[in-house]
């Protein structure tokens, strides 16, 4: 098996590994980004086509490289797509795309990253592909009927996947309340769920402004691990889903979409609701979100719920091992584009202080 020999190696070439490749380049630590997309910037654009970031541009800029877009205007999956790609160009920082990462375990003093069959040695490893990637399917969705097209949000692409007829989907979250929004002018459309609130004012207008910078200081420079009402308010944000965001319930009922249940179960291959409602239907979307899957980090740094053992993504257990991205990782904003890296900076400057610093290029391992 072919290997290389890095200071450090990256598992994850989105904006949280982005931005810890570009405040290593600054340290001068010698790295390596893998990512199993074909191309930087896939995982945004292999969502649904209509979508747009709930952040304003203004927020949406990674260290060093400001984007062309009005500021207050919010970027479209392709745009920020391209804008990745530009900025790991920008800065010459080392992507190698297409290398799916099957396995992380220690050997002796080194960690080492298998992908296909290619080794990757590294005194560290930062673990920077996000933490929700497995969707969230409830078990008896195999009982549905076959006749009944059913797909989870994160395939959803448009309205042209869909037979026609009738569309449910369960769980109304932003993601629900987006597609349902746009799936309401070519299908009867149900939304299955309670709303777990919304933004007090329409997305995009003078007041959201306001509103965001307030919000994005709260979450930015208030509610951090560092903080008292921090450490108390994180637990039980984790247990919260976000609020609704750009299309909020009267959106939805104006456009016509139908709010019912919750989905308890499956009765005679059709979706039954909580209040013994069968729903006909001929499209099933589960926009039911996605769980933990470190299945393929063969190290004990996880918590029973699969979550990683960390102190502000340093792992606990595993010296030299990081983590960029993870949900309140230091503070509310720590998965959003808000945190503009500040998480990133925090685990390159660990790195640094774990041996000598180094721009070798990388080491081919016999």
């Amino acid at each position: 098996m072919a290997g290389e020999r890095f200071d450090t190696v990256i598992i994850g070439g989105g904006q949280a590994g982005l931005t810890t490749g570009y405040h290593l380049n600054r340290l001068g630590r010698s790295h390596v980004i893998l990512d199993a997309h074909e191309r930087i910037g896939d995982a945004w654009r292999k969502r649904w086509d209509s979508l747009r970031l709930f952040t304003p541009a203004l927020f949406s800029d990674l260290p060093g490289l400001r984007h062309e877009a009005k500021r207050w205007s919010f970027l479209t999956k392709d745009e920020m797509a391209d804008y990745l790609e530009a900025y790991a160009t920008r800065f010459g920082i080392p992507v190698r795309t297409g290398q799916r990462v099957d396995r992380v375990a220690r050997e002796g003093d080194r960690f080492v990253v298998i992908s296909g069959d290619r080794r990757f040695e590294a005194d560290n490893v930062v673990i920077a592909a996000g933490a929700y990637h497995k969707p969230k399917v409830p078990s008896f969705s195999a009982e549905l009927d076959p006749k009944i097209f059913q797909i989870h949000s994160g395939v959803y692409r448009n309205p042209s996947q869909l037979r026609p007829g009738r569309v449910l989907l369960v769980g109304l979250g932003n993601s629900g309340a987006e597609i349902a929004y746009e799936l309401a002018g070519t299908h009867e459309t149900f939304v299955a769920g309670k709303a777990p609130g919304q933004v007090p004012v329409k997305h995009g207008t003078l007041p959201a402004r306001l509103g965001f910078r307030v919000f994005r200081f709260l979450g930015h420079r208030v509610l951090k691990t560092s903080t008292p009402i921090g450490r108390k308010l994180i637990p039980k944000l984790k247990m919260k889903g976000d609020p609704l965001i750009r299309r909020r319930v009267k959106d939805l009922d104006a456009a016509g979409v139908a709010r019912v249940a919750r989905v308890a179960g499956i009765e005679g291959g059709k979706p039954v609701l909580e209040d013994e409602r069968v729903m006909e239907v001929e499209n099933v979307i589960w926009c039911t979100g996605f769980g933990y899957d470190f299945s393929w980090v063969d190290l004990p740094v996880f918590a029973e719920d699969g979550e990683p053992r960390h102190e502000r993504g340093v792992a606990l257990d595993a010296p030299g091992l990081y983590f960029v991205g993870l949900a309140f990782q230091y503070s509310f904003s720590s998965d959003a584009l808000p945190s503009r890296g500040r998480d990133a900076a925090y685990i390159a400057k660990q790195i640094a202080t774990r041996g000598p610093t180094t721009r070798s290029a990388a080491r081919v391992l016999a």
